[in-house]
């Protein structure tokens, strides 16, 4: 498998937050858009950013700013969607996405979630890690705790995709388990590797794990 391209996605509200740019508050002197930027371009051919709004307060990053190509927010498949739109104009036949909001996720992501997709012919993996994680978000049969927003996606399934989100699906999971999508476990021995700001109080936790 070729190396993936990258898609941030930042582009939800931040209701818990009270509206604005997760993405460009400040942990450790740096955004949190910077830290993951960071992390994640190692791992990736080339990277873009989902984002909603007036793409010039992201400039200084350089990245392609790709919105939501479906109106009214429909969560993060609609960021997937446009990422993957993105990527058949660059010719490539995967992504990888990651939250704006998440600093700390793991060096290694891109390369369990290609490692865990061998053999599939329309290569879709979900990151997950086991059941006692603090923050429980996508429980799945097996008892394991999937973080919808960290995943690789075919390009080969965009159109399928689209059809879903103007159908209304918006839980990431039903899609992806609609196609026989995996989960690769990454460990929490040091903490949940996916650990997302979504309070003040997320933010402070941020700055103290820096």
């Amino acid at each position: 498998m070729t190396r993936p391209l990258g898609v941030i996605l930042a582009g939800g509200l931040a209701t818990r937050m009270g509206g604005g740019d997760k993405a460009l508050l400040t942990v450790g002197g740096q955004t949190l858009l910077h830290r993951v930027i960071d992390r994640l371009e190692p791992q990736v051919a080339d990277m873009a950013l989902n984002a909603n709004g007036d793409a010039a307060r992201f400039d200084a990053f350089g990245l392609p700013v790709l919105p939501d190509s479906i109106a009214g927010f429909p969560g993060p498949l609609a960021g997937v969607l446009a990422g993957l739109d993105w990527a058949a104009g660059q010719g490539a036949e995967t992504i990888v996405t990651v939250a704006a909001d998440t600093p700390f996720f793991p060096e290694t992501l891109v390369a369990h979630l290609t490692e865990t997709a061998q053999g599939m012919a329309h290569p879709l993996v979900l990151a997950a890690t086991p059941r006692g994680t603090e923050k429980t978000k996508s429980m799945s049969r097996s008892g394991l705790i999937r973080h919808p927003t960290f995943g690789l996606w075919p390009v080969a399934l965009r159109d399928d995709l689209r059809a879903a989100v103007q159908d209304g699906i918006k839980k990431v999971v039903i899609w992806t388990e609609r196609h026989g999508g995996r989960e690769a476990v990454f460990p929490t021995d040091a903490g949940d590797p996916f650990f997302n700001v979504n309070t003040p109080d997320d933010l402070n936790t941020a700055e103290a794990l820096t």
